[in-house]
Formats: C-alpha cells, structure tokens, sequence
C-alpha cells in the first residue's frame, strides 16, 4: 500500500483490516479498508517510524454494493483501479479484485 501513487491506476495486493457495512436507510455502498499485513508491529519509542501507523491503508469502496461475496476481515486479495484521495488517504473506487486466501475461523 505504501508504494501507491497519490492518483491514478495501480494494482495492489493486501489484507482486509476491516469492513463497513451502511444502514439500509443509507444509499447503498460497501467499503473495505486494506492494509499490507493484518497483525501490527510494535514499535519501540524513538526508533525510526515511531509515533506513525506500522501500515499504509487504502479504502476501497463498491458503489451501489451493500454487500461483496468474499470479502471480509482478514481475506487477502489483489486489487487494480484508479487511486484517488478521500479525505486525505487513499481510496479506490469499484475496483477489480482477485481473492488469494481467506484465514480459517476455528
């Protein structure tokens, strides 16, 4: 994720952190946020990138999707579309995507 542009096309691959489901009251749409790994790294105080998030995050939104088959926390998946900027971070809208790997819930 670090290495996306600030806009334009790009292809990815990284884990879903998390996922947003809207009220149905809502205009429908589903978004995801994506990180590079799933399990956060501490980071001792004064080491080089202390004090910023170990991973970059990128929100990937579905117009008019209330739901995704497949995609929820903790699948891994490849993404390619157009990165633009929401509210400072990374986003991409309606993208394509390839499931690699789902984690196993026991």
């Amino acid at each position: 994720m670090s290495s996306l542009p600030a806009r334009g096309r790009a292809a990815c691959t990284g884990f879903i952190e998390s996922v947003t489901h809207q009220p149905p009251s809502d205009q429908p749409f589903f978004s995801a946020v994506v990180v590079d790994a799933l399990q956060h790294r501490a980071v001792p105080a004064g080491a080089p990138g202390a004090g910023k998030e170990p991973f970059a995050r990128l929100r990937v939104i579905w117009l008019g999707r209330s739901r995704v088959p497949g995609i929820e926390a903790g699948v891994e998946l490849r993404l390619d579309g157009m990165v633009t900027q929401l509210d400072g971070q990374p986003a991409m809208f309606n993208p394509r995507y390839e499931i690699l790997s789902r984690q196993e819930h026991l």
